[in-house]
């Protein structure tokens, strides 16, 4: 029983004495955290309505987030009567330590930031990086998230994405189709063009400015080459590419121009 007892009052001593700090820094986090969450909605609205670029939107409103949580968690920790000075000198060492072994971190960090600034590419753009084609879906602090054209989600890390090569296909606003088509060398060059040409013109889709051309591209061993090039939005790139490989196969079966393919010929004895 007096066991008990000592127990129960060391029990009782435990809750007088840091009660009271618990559920201070159990107060402080949830309001901490909505305030946090009000700040940066606040923040979000105000960006919105300044036709901030979308991109710097997400990345500061990233940024801003968590900037707050790490004030709000030392904020939590000094309720409870942690010393923040010897906190602080603890995340320091803590920090440099962790800043050594993650040094890649840092680098994206950076790259991040450099991305933000000169805006080689933004949300919505399609582009090719780092051996990966896709539109950007989310600048985010560390990583740039990319859609595919099979719609697979690829995450590249800023730093890379910084100091790499980038081609951005929607900066322009316009893109160049390129299909390559072949026709036999006894059929009429000029004839051709201008049915290639009505296929290219009578798409929608493609682009009067610039130009859309068909020009010879080769003499090849069993056919002429013609290089069939629309300009089409970046959005519209697919759709063009299809319709006019297609189109120019049926245009051209229907003015009677042969396409060349392999034939074999087969000899009889006798």
């Amino acid at each position: 029983m007096e066991d008990a007892q000592i127990w129960m009052n060391k029990g009782i001593d435990f809750i007088t004495e840091y009660g009271p700090k618990l559920i201070g820094a159990i107060l402080i986090f949830m309001i901490g955290s909505w305030i946090i969450k009000k700040i940066v909605g606040v923040s979000r609205k105000a960006m919105s309505k300044g036709k901030y670029d979308e991109s710097l939107q997400r990345f500061l409103l990233n940024l801003t987030s968590w900037a707050l949580k790490i004030l709000l968690i030392i904020m939590v920790i000094s309720t409870l009567g942690v010393n923040v000075t010897t906190f602080a000198a603890v995340i320091a060492a803590a920090g440099l330590a962790v800043g050594l072994a993650l040094q890649g971190s840092l680098s994206n960090f950076a790259g991040g930031i450099l991305i933000m600034i000169f805006k080689p590419y933004r949300i919505g753009d399609l582009i090719e990086a780092q051996g990966v084609l896709g539109a950007v879906k989310e600048i985010e602090i560390f990583t740039t998230k990319l859609i595919t054209p099979q719609n697979k989600l690829a995450i590249v890390p800023n730093g890379a994405m910084a100091n790499g090569n980038i081609v951005n296909y929607t900066a322009e606003g316009k893109i160049r189709v390129d299909v390559e088509i072949g026709i036999g060398y006894g059929e009429d060059i000029k004839k051709a063009k201008e049915v290639l040409m009505e296929v290219l013109t009578s798409n929608e889709k493609v682009l009067q400015d610039p130009e859309p051309s068909v020009n010879v591209s080769a003499l090849a061993d069993s056919s002429i080459n013609f290089a069939v090039r629309p300009y089409a939005k970046p959005e519209d790139y697919w759709d063009v590419f299809f319709a006019t490989t297609e189109g120019c196969k049926l245009a051209l079966d229907k003015a009677g121009i042969e396409i060349p393919y392999p034939h074999v010929q087969i000899l009889k004895n006798g």
